[in-house]
């Protein structure tokens, strides 16, 4: 069995399995249950722990109640490490944490591989943090489930929601969107811009760009998709790294979303 190992396990999050429970079950303890609906997609941010974990945990509240009927978690997010035109989902059967492996949903995987502007490659998953740092608090929150994971690269929008009808399934599945928000603006700007971009997304805008939300290509393929029409947007929490662990010169926007 072909495993992708953690890329950035003491980088992004604690390296051993008992400091990283212990960092993800104090985020979660510390966030508000803000909604009692049940999600069938979340937005949430992937920064560091110590920048975004505490937004990230407001979305996986949410959870907490369906740790049971959730049995499938389809996490899209963008490229940083590699240029990627179209999306990319790998060959390996299992992805690990500190917190165990991951089995991947192998059928569903092949079942897209096949569409339009959808590649097999290990390489955009290997150092790829936006999807990694999302199984640490689904491992933590849900009992057992299988993983779709998708990078998302330079791609068109109607691909993306192609690919987003097509996994949706039932209630056993959840679809997890990986994104931050704005980047390097000072404190005051990035609040006035993320506060915009949550207001469009709140709106299910599907024109977001790459300096509104890194993960704007699958943010705009979610909201194009067939099935988003139907559901309502909630806004779970939002702040940026100068609320968390960083200075507030240049900072990084994050937001956390439900929806219903």
């Amino acid at each position: 069995m072909s495993t992708r190992k953690a890329a950035v396990a003491g980088y992004s999050y604690e390296a051993e399995a008992a400091g990283l429970r212990h960092q993800v079950s104090r985020f979660m303890e510390q966030s508000p249950l803000v909604s009692r609906m049940r999600p069938k997609v979340l937005i949430v941010p992937h920064a560091g722990y110590d920048y975004s974990g505490s937004t990230a945990a407001q979305a996986y509240r949410s959870l907490e109640s369906y740790q049971d009927k959730i049995h499938r978690v389809v996490l899209l997010g963008p490229a940083h490490r590699v240029y990627l035109d179209g999306m990319a989902v790998p060959s390996v059967n299992t992805f690990s944490t500190p917190l165990g492996e991951v089995k991947l949903d192998t059928r569903a995987i092949k079942q897209i591989s096949s569409m339009p502007a959808v590649i097999v490659s290990d390489e955009a998953h290997r150092e790829e943090h936006s999807l990694e740092v999302q199984l640490p608090f689904l491992q933590a929150v849900l009992n057992q489930f299988t993983l779709v994971p998708i990078v998302v690269g330079n791609c068109d929008v109607k691909s993306v929601a192609a690919v987003i009808d097509e996994l949706w399934g039932g209630e056993d599945t959840l679809i997890v969107i990986s994104t931050d928000l704005s980047h390097f603006h000072s404190y005051e700007a990035a609040r006035q811009i993320d506060a915009s971009t949550c207001d469009r997304i709140l709106q299910k805008s599907n024109d977001l760009t790459g300096e509104q939300a890194c993960g704007a290509a699958a943010v705009n393929g979610l909201m194009s998709s067939e099935h988003v029409r139907l559901l309502d947007v909630e806004l779970l929490g939002a702040c940026n790294s100068g609320d968390t662990a960083g200075n507030r010169d240049r900072v990084v926007g994050y937001g956390a979303f439900l929806l219903h």
